[in-house]
């Protein structure tokens, strides 16, 4: 077994929240964010402010701000996301569940204080829930969000340009849900600007109705899209026109919005879980295109059945995983970050030292237990220098929403640099 706590530099920031995982959920995007040597990050406080902080990398030393801004943190839907323009302007969303958004940036490049809050364009943003930025490589911005509720709802995608520093918006709705449904997606960016999105389908508000793996791409910005034969889409995508990576049918314990990448070719790799339907016990999997074709492979060997089903944030024994390829002497490594009670609910990794050929090994980055935490991590520092900083705060999280009597609970970094093999 590999040991690999001991590489690991754990940099305390401040107290937060930990009455919900809400803090610690993995569809924060972003979490944590780099711009040139200067690393940001936000949370809640354990009376639900916003709290923005940042640090020049190499530094442990953290200036933060508590914001004038609140959120409902007793939903822990309602995370917050953040990025930096390539003009050192930080952005800012937070508190959505359903409801108008949110959204403010800094008054100054570089700077912690917020504006007001403002709109972006002013279309479908009374409805918003899973606000998400992604960076281009001209230093743009796009934002993904969900409009309308679980089960019938649509992914907007709005598109700021840092010469106009103002929002547009390329699509009102990329995916439809028909008013039946609503794609629940997971999306990268990759080093050519290529973007890539792939969902699950949800019938209903109950998890258990997650099926099927599906994939687009754009290589234009956003504005047409493709599957992974280059075949372009008729917008908005619908369940009938979507390319199913793979076909997984209800009831599957198939989880949502998990994460994604692509490998040194472009090509898209998709981390989740599920279970065969001969199998009880969920493993984690890859989803993943080899420039042919799309395959899967088993990450996991587990041994402990869990069902999902219902509504709300449910507390589940394993975490949704993140995953993260990088090249190295000639090979691809992809590592596989999460969190399993099997594993005493440390944050945990799994490696593949020649993906997709070589077996995974797996260790644990933390020494002690993470509660119900999700990974996020800081996709900037990783596309540059190839280091693994992650989001990590104990929380718990009580099912269907629920809120647990606990004590506030560090934020803090944790930095690993991954050995090249």
């Amino acid at each position: 077994m590999l040991k690999l706590a001991e590489q690991v530099k754990i940099i305390p920031i401040g107290e937060g929240w930990a009455k919900n995982s809400v803090n610690a959920v993995i569809f924060r995007r972003n979490s944590l964010f780099t711009h040139q040597n200067t690393q940001y990050t936000a949370y809640y406080d354990p009376e639900q402010y916003l709290v923005l902080a940042k640090r020049k990398h190499g530094s442990e030393k953290w200036t933060t701000k508590r914001t004038a801004y609140k959120g409902k943190a007793t939903d822990a839907h309602n995370t917050i996301s953040i990025a930096v323009d390539g003009d050192g302007f930080l952005h800012v969303s937070w508190d959505h569940h359903g409801n108008q958004l949110r959204y403010a940036r800094s008054t100054k490049s570089g700077g912690l204080e917020l504006s007001e809050k403002i709109p972006m364009t002013g279309k479908s943003e009374d409805n918003v829930t899973y606000p998400e930025f992604y960076k281009m490589p001209d230093g743009n911005l796009l934002f993904f969000y969900r409009y309308g509720a679980s089960g019938r709802g649509n992914l907007v995608i709005n598109k700021y340009d840092i010469k106009t520093r103002s929002w547009s918006q390329l699509q009102n709705n990329l995916i439809d849900g028909e008013g039946e449904r609503n794609a629940y997606w997971q999306a990268c960016v990759d080093k050519k600007g290529i973007i890539h999105v792939s969902w699950v389908w949800r019938e209903s508000p109950d998890v258990a109705s997650n099926h099927d793996l599906c994939y687009a791409r754009s290589i234009d910005g956003g504005k047409t899209w493709q599957n992974s034969h280059g075949e372009q889409y008729k917008l908005p995508i619908n369940v009938k026109t979507a390319e199913i990576a793979y076909e997984i049918s209800q009831n599957s314990e198939l989880i949502n919005q998990t994460s994604m990448t692509t490998d040194s070719q472009g090509n898209p790799v998709i981390a989740t879980y599920w279970r065969n339907q001969n199998s009880k016990i969920p493993q984690y999997r890859l989803a993943y295109h080899n420039g042919q074709e799309w395959r899967s492979l088993s990450v996991s060997s587990r041994t402990t059945p869990f069902s999902l089903s219902g509504g709300g944030t449910k507390r589940i024994p394993i975490s949704r995983p993140q995953v993260l390829l990088r090249q190295a002497n000639q090979k691809e490594q992809a590592y596989l970050i999460y969190r399993d009670a099997e594993r005493g609910d440390k944050v945990s990794v799994a490696i593949c030292n020649d993906f997709p050929e070589a077996k995974w090994q797996v260790s644990d980055l933390t020494k002690n237990a993470v509660g119900s935490w999700e990974p996020s991590y800081d996709t900037e520092f990783w596309k540059s220098k190839g280091v693994l900083n992650l989001f990590v705060q104990k929380v718990e999280q009580v099912d269907s929403e629920g809120v647990a009597n606990s004590q506030p609970e560090t934020v803090s970094v944790l930095e690993w640099k991954p050995a090249s093999k």
